[in-house]
Formats: C-alpha cells, structure tokens, sequence
C-alpha cells in the first residue's frame, strides 16, 4: 500500500470502525449510491481527509475527479455545508 493511501484508510477506517480497502473506497468515491446509502467511508473521505491528500488519492487510484466531484455535491447537500471536492 502506497504512503498516500495509508494516510487516508488511517483517517477513513479507525473512526468509523469501516475496514474498506484503498480499491473499495476509490469505487464508493465515484458512485452516487455512496451518498444516497449515506456510506461513512466515503462521507469520512470527503470531510476529513485534508484536500491535498483527496487529490492525490483520486489521482493514484485512476478515478475520475468529476465523478467524485458530482458524489461530493450529494453529500453537501446531505451535509449542509461545502465539502472542498464539491466546489
């Protein structure tokens, strides 16, 4: 596992008792089911993973920035205030 994505399953997983892997959560990041099931591994991502550090997991794991984008929106929405891959 590359040092970017320990840094983000170290925030993602312990909080929430999730144990999803860098694939798993790269998957939940462009899918628009993740905030319609209100996933807390991808909301955890999203919040509280530092936006440099979201950056360059997107980009390590080959997702498409627009994709997490759009489910970014969603959870603002969900959330109420503006999540940094939302603007």
């Amino acid at each position: 596992m590359t040092p970017v994505a320990s840094k983000v399953l170290a925030t993602v997983n312990a909080p929430y008792s999730v144990a999803v892997t860098p694939e798993e959560l790269a998957e939940k990041l462009a899918d628009m089911g993740s905030a319609s099931s209100f996933d807390a591994a991808a909301f955890a991502f999203l919040s509280e993973v530092s936006p440099t550090l979201q950056a360059q997991f997107i980009l390590e794991m080959g997702v498409e920035r627009a994709s997490v984008s759009e489910v970014a929106k969603a959870y603002s929405e969900l959330a109420g205030y503006l999540l940094p891959l939302a603007a």
